[in-house]
């Protein structure tokens, strides 16, 4: 029996979670079964149960898959010299996440279905455990980026890195948030709304 390649597999786990990302963003997770998502891919349960055994594993490779590209754009820019400033960045990231690589391939659909795990964190340890391994790591990326960017004369050391890290986060959050309820929210408004706040003068300082 020919070997099957390790491109094959690939597009096949591909083609199960882009299948699964459509099911929940238009469902839920908990309106959602297994049998939909079978459906929905257009495969056998045997070709599905050979990669994910569960809707909840298939939950938490979505998750850690969004939190893998955003941390890897973030850990590409801090070897950039000099690093992108705030508004390049989160633009190249948030345009990565919900333009050119968007799982199930609808940017509104995929920013619900973000809101889905955080809401689900609540309630499941496993996933509330993954979403933290991800903040964390975009935490400490983000402070070494800090680090760049004072390195590189670019910001000045008066401020917490990590307070600078959670409120970039929360700015990209916030961003998600608006394209699920929304939805049309380009990622030129956040880079332009982000490049206009960063020029602002304190008016009392000469």
């Amino acid at each position: 029996m020919a070997r099957v390649s390790q491109e094959h597999l690939d597009a096949r786990r591909r083609q199960i979670l882009d299948g699964a990302a459509r099911c929940f963003a238009r469902n839920g997770f908990h309106a959602t079964s297994m049998q939909d998502i079978l459906r929905e891919a257009g495969l056998s349960a045997g070709a599905v149960y050979r990669y994910f055994r569960s809707k909840e594993e298939l939950i938490e490779a979505i998750a850690d898959e969004a939190f893998g590209g955003i941390r890897a754009a973030f850990d590409q820019a801090a070897r950039t010299t000099p690093p992108p400033t705030p508004d390049v960045l989160l633009g190249r990231v948030l345009r990565r996440l919900l333009v050119d690589e968007v799982p199930g391939g609808d940017p509104r659909a995929f920013a619900r279905l973000v809101v889905q795990v955080w809401t689900e964190t609540l309630r499941n340890e496993t996933l509330a455990a993954t979403l933290a391994e991800g903040y964390g790591g975009m935490r400490l990326s983000w402070a070494e980026l800090v680090a760049a960017y004072r390195a590189a004369g670019q910001m000045k050391d008066d401020v917490d890195a990590d307070y600078v890290a959670r409120t970039l986060i929360a700015t990209a959050q916030g961003f998600i948030a608006q394209q699920a309820l929304f939805g049309d929210v380009r990622v030129e408004v956040l880079e332009e709304g982000l490049r206009a706040l960063m020029s602002m003068r304190d008016p009392s300082i000469s």
